[in-house]
């Protein structure tokens, strides 16, 4: 008798949990190897702990700090806190990611106390591959006025958020990496989000507004 689809789905949800979780603790053991060979002095082994986590701490960096630029400097300074840590890192002591992601975020707060976040448009527009002009205006404007968003919110609240919506660290790693609890998370990701919310409807009433205001003569 066959398994009913219900039963065949579950099933392979929880394969599918098993295998992300496997590959998880898979990257998480890779991680401390490359550490452990990063504090001898094995430059090689940091390239390649670089190479592995650039993309997202880069990504993390930009959202925060709303500038590539500034992203660029805090992932090399993040970098080389690692390279200081790794001769003294504890396998099983905490996820090197967790580590990370708490020094990004950290060297971006620091960033914004000391000095006003320079204007969103010197991040760029984002890069668009469809071959419509009028696509790449609208994707353009809407990315802006997200980053718009995120920028207003306060630090932590848009810390939890981009963690947990745009890079996908789990809530758990998340809360670990902005040193709270879940339930502080959870409350920081409800806050963020009716916030977001309220400043992307002004956003957008405010381009509409201007939109109007260069048609009417």
């Amino acid at each position: 008798m066959s398994a009913s689809p219900i039963a065949v789905e579950k099933r392979r949800q929880v394969l599918g949990a098993s295998v992300a979780k496997t590959r998880s603790e898979d990257q998480e053991a890779d991680d401390d190897a490359l550490l452990a060979s990063s504090g001898e002095g094995d430059q090689h082994a940091f390239r390649a702990l670089v190479s592995r986590h650039l993309a997202r701490v880069l990504s993390l960096a930009r959202r925060m700090t709303g500038n590539l630029a500034e992203a660029e400097d805090v992932a090399q300074e993040a970098f080389l806190r690692a390279w200081q840590k790794a001769p003294g890192w504890r396998v099983g002591e905490a996820r090197f990611s967790t580590w990370l992601y708490r020094v990004v975020v950290n060297l971006c707060l620091d960033r914004r106390r000391r000095k006003p976040m320079a204007p969103l448009e010197a991040a760029g527009d984002p890069s668009d591959p469809a071959p419509s002009a009028e696509l790449r205006l609208v994707e353009g404007q809407r990315m802006r006025i997200v980053a718009a968003g995120l920028a207003a919110l306060p630090d932590r609240q848009r810390a939890a958020l981009v963690l947990s919506y745009y890079e996908g660290v789990s809530n758990i790693e998340a809360a670990e990496a902005l040193g709270v609890s879940v339930s502080a998370l959870e409350s920081l990701l409800v806050r963020a989000r009716r916030a977001l919310r309220a400043e992307l409807e002004g956003q957008r009433s405010a381009v509409m507004d201007w939109g109007n205001d260069g048609i009417e003569e």
